[in-house]
């Protein structure tokens, strides 16, 4: 298929839908991490002259704590009081930080759970939130221009350590206590990344005995993406199945995304999961305002919510547009199906330790495991099989693949389209509820195909078919 285009051969620097990510090296260099930081502080001072505290943290990615050292060094001279975080942090953790030290916002270097060559810089505006896209467009302009904040007094670098305070806001909204009198046992696959000390920590503080598995900093993730994905998650399964523990759990590289074992081996996907927990939360809060998710993410949330009498958004993919109807008080729940979620009172931020926590805590409450608990909400409002795969951007894609997407033809893969989509990428709907999305991912060089049926082999039938009108 041709050499993969890399994003800044065509793009420069650019902020995706998780900040600005590059292989180290060769684009994520000492360099560009000053004219991004740079860009940030220039970016603050035009809202606000004054100085104020910026957190800024990194996850266990190679040198990840010599970049945040660099960027804080510059902030500080541009007048910050920088708050450098102590050790590899997970990103809601540095969300909590922001908005309880009343921060001008966060730098954080990570690429969350891109392959370990990757690093990154995922900005937060004061709320805690991802940066929304008309801040990156000024930051990035401010790249462009190269642009600088001059320097001011006031400036200061001091260590941090944040997780006290984020574990404790957490124990606020887990109900431990019924985790711990259902006793169950855990085991927790920490990927090598920021999670490690904190879920499985917070488990034990609470009587429960955890077994932790790749708890120590290794910069190449055992050679793999530090994503908790299925197939990633072999020696988790393993830990289950050979000790009969209840639930086995994991993060991924920053602690944003969340993978789940049942105690029958079984992955359970983030869409299960996610429409799982906003039954669990309707019927255990009683909450009764609205559910959020991706374009991308499964119509089963959509089911859910109209049997629990929930209104449903939609959002384009990217956690800050979630994150704004968290800030309003306007769902109980938001997801992606990349294994995003947050909850009403939360975050404005993914948060993989959270849903993890959740998870155990449905399980403890209704008696029953994930797998028995889907089963039962299957009969309320039907299944639904959810599946994505991507497609490697190379020349030949890229150079058509606006005008590809620009289409709007009247079938793909023998099946009449009834409506195309333009919310994020293209979504094209079929009959009987059945729907395909395409979008050029932005994290990565590929496009992602995803889709969605009432049947299982009509699921496959659909991937294929959109990989075949991708490729021509």
């Amino acid at each position: 298929m041709g050499r993969a285009i890399r994003r800044s051969e065509t793009m420069g620097i650019r902020f995706g839908t998780s900040g600005w990510r590059a292989i180290i090296a060769e684009d994520f260099t000492f360099d560009n991490v000053r004219l991004v930081t740079n860009a940030i502080c220039s970016y603050l001072k035009t809202e606000d002259q004054s100085g104020g505290k910026l957190i800024i943290g990194h996850d266990s990615r190679f040198m990840g704590e010599t970049f945040a050292s660099v960027a804080a060094e510059i902030a500080s001279r541009k007048g910050y009081e920088v708050l450098k975080c102590t050790g590899p942090t997970p990103t809601p953790t540095i969300s909590h930080a922001v908005r309880r030290l009343g921060a001008r916002g966060a730098l954080n270097f990570t690429a969350s759970h891109n392959p370990p060559e990757y690093q990154g810089i995922k900005f937060s505006t004061a709320d805690g939130a991802p940066a929304l896209p008309a801040i990156t467009k000024a930051i990035e302009a401010g790249i462009e221009g190269r642009t600088q904040a001059e320097d001011a007094v006031g400036g200061s670098v001091e260590d941090h350590d944040p997780a006290p305070d984020y574990l404790a806001d957490l124990e606020s909204k887990i109900r431990f206590d019924v985790i711990t009198a259902a006793g169950g046992r855990y085991a927790y696959d920490a990927l090598w990344g920021t999670g490690r000390g904190y879920l499985d920590n917070i488990l034990r503080k609470h009587g429960l005995e955890v077994e932790t598995i790749h708890d120590w900093r290794d910069v190449t993730f055992g050679g793999r993406s530090p994503e908790p994905a299925e197939d990633h998650m072999d020696e988790l399964r393993a830990a289950v199945a050979d000790n009969k523990l209840t639930l086995g759990l994991s993060t991924d590289g920053d602690g944003d995304r969340f993978g789940v074992i049942d105690s029958n081996g079984a992955f359970i996907a983030a869409n299960e999961m996610i429409a799982l927990l906003t039954d669990y939360l309707a019927e255990s809060r009683e909450w009764k305002l609205g559910v959020a998710r991706s374009v991308a993410t499964s119509h089963l949330v959509d089911r859910v919510a109209e049997n629990r009498g929930l209104t449903i958004f939609e959002t384009p993919v990217g956690f800050k547009f979630i994150g704004e109807m968290i800030n309003r008080d306007e769902i109980i729940l938001g997801g992606e199906e990349s294994a995003g979620l947050s909850i009403r009172g939360h975050y404005p931020e993914k948060d993989g330790i959270l849903a993890c926590l959740l998870a155990a805590e449905a399980v403890a409450a209704r008696g029953a495991s994930l797998a028995e608990q889907l089963d039962e909400l299957y009969e309320r409002v039907g299944r639904l099989y959810s599946g994505r795969i991507g497609v490697r951007l190379t020349p030949g894609i890229s150079e058509g693949l606006v005008e590809l997407l620009g289409r709007e033809p009247r079938e793909i893969g023998g099946r009449r389209v009834e409506r195309i989509d333009r919310t994020d990428g293209v979504k094209f709907f079929f009959s009987a509820g059945d729907w395909m999305l395409m979008r050029p991912s932005g994290t990565e060089p590929l496009v992602r195909i995803y889709a969605e049926s009432e049947s299982e082999s009509v699921l496959e039938e659909l991937l294929t078919s959109g990989e075949r009108y991708l490729l021509g």
